[in-house]
């Protein structure tokens, strides 16, 4: 069945790095764009980026533009969100989505605090 694992959350201060992964598995995974969104507590889940299929075109939401990168790697089934900058409105629980498949993962915590 398809499967979505993100992992690389954690606490980090404002300013610092971190990067999150979501490893895919069940489906041809080269085949479907596949996006990050995330939702912060009170609030309606966002999206924050997304990528084609091939990797070829991203999208991004406006208020990380310039600080977060999307990228994918197809042979390891993997979708990763590169995160710079980071501030404490950055915190939120963050998501991966398939496209097409409309499946959610179970999410990783990104907490940005000092």
């Amino acid at each position: 069945q398809v499967q979505l694992v993100e992992s690389g959350g954690g606490l980090v201060q404002p300013g610092e790095s971190l990067r999150l992964s979501c490893e895919a598995s069940g489906f041809i995974f080269s085949s479907y764009a596949m996006s990050w969104y995330r939702q912060a507590p009170g609030k309606e889940r966002e999206l924050v980026a997304g990528i084609t299929s091939t990797g070829g075109r991203t999208n991004y939401a406006d208020s990380v533009k310039g600080r977060f990168t999307i990228s994918r790697d197809n042979a390891k089934n993997t979708v990763y969100l590169q995160m710079n900058s980071l501030k404490p409105e950055d915190t939120a629980v963050y998501y991966c989505f398939v496209h097409g498949l409309m499946r959610w993962g179970q999410g990783t915590q990104v907490t940005v605090s000092s």
